[in-house]
């Protein structure tokens, strides 16, 4: 039985494992999402988001999109995407921890292989535009260009780009736990 769900991706989840399902899912799957979601746009991915709130609320899940926005190569995504789906089921994940994976938009003979990464640091540089509705009022429009400053080929964005699958653990703790004892030694008080 299949249902469908409009919302934001997160609450979709949230919907399913909460209320439709008598038992939590074994996997929640998000994506194929078009378009990749590398480097500091997993913070906004709408897929990735998806399959953190599956995390959040226990089921183990991830995040699958492919690497482009013209001429989807979607076939070779989906095999890839099965794989890592079962290997997920087989082997678990740890706590806090889901996957994003990218895909490449090539023939499967022209992948290079499969990267275990971390996100990268590339991200948009944006573009705002000030245009006008068809009642003359002003609105914003959000436009920009993708800006590759990764360089090391062990991130996300690198290795895509270089044509390999790319799997990125991602936990939604957020914490930069490096920074807590300096933090902590600038001496606040309430």
């Amino acid at each position: 039985m299949g249902y469908a769900i409009n919302g934001m991706p997160a609450d979709c989840v949230k919907i399913g494992v909460g209320s439709l399902f008598k038992k939590p899912p074994d996997l929640v799957f998000s994506g194929i999402n078009f378009g990749p979601n590398t480097a500091n746009n997993v913070i906004y991915s709408g897929t990735v988001s998806a399959a953190t709130e599956a995390r959040i609320l226990g089921v183990p899940s991830l995040a699958v999109s492919l690497g482009t926005y013209e001429n989807p190569r979607w076939d070779y995504a989906a095999t890839v995407a099965r794989r890592l789906a079962a290997a997920v089921l087989k082997h678990g994940l740890p706590e806090k921890v889901l996957l994003n994976v990218n895909v490449p938009n090539l023939p499967r003979e022209k992948v290079k292989g499969v990267k275990v990464t971390r996100m990268g640091g590339s991200t948009y540089a944006e573009d705002f535009t000030i245009r006008l509705d068809p009642r003359n009022q002003p609105y914003y429009w959000l436009a920009g260009r993708y800006e590759m400053t990764d360089s090391e080929d062990d991130t996300d964005a690198a290795a895509l780009d270089a044509g390999w699958i790319t799997i990125t653990p991602v936990s939604y703790d957020l914490t930069a736990y490096d920074a807590i004892p300096a933090v902590s030694a600038w001496g606040l008080k309430s």
